[in-house]
């Protein structure tokens, strides 16, 4: 079930808090097609090096966060957005708290 099953103004960055010491998640939307999905990293948190068989595109609400892909480092700032191919090893660190959406496109 998709909390935005509605026409309706969301404001992400409100819609999950940080919690220290750990990583929160809180799904959008979910299909068959894809899945939208709101992130919230306490400060260091991180995602260790992984591979996604589907393209993926984070967009930084809040905050900054390092992101490796294929072992290149990219520092991103609030409103930045960087996408990640399918099959590449990717992994994300938070250089302080921050929030992020991540869409996941499977078709």
């Amino acid at each position: 079930m998709s909390i935005a099953s509605k026409p309706a103004i969301l404001n992400l960055a409100g819609l999950i808090d940080y919690q220290p010491g750990a990583i929160v998640s809180r799904q959008i939307i979910k299909s068959d097609g894809g899945n939208v999905t709101l992130f919230a990293f306490g400060e260091g948190q991180e995602l260790s090096e992984h591979t996604a068989p589907f393209d993926a595109l984070v967009h930084v609400l809040d905050g900054e966060t390092e992101v490796k892909i294929s072992s290149k480092p990219f520092l991103l700032h609030a409103g930045d957005a960087i996408l990640m191919p399918a099959n590449e090893p990717h992994a994300l660190k938070a250089g302080s708290n921050f929030k992020m959406l991540l869409t996941m496109i499977k078709e």
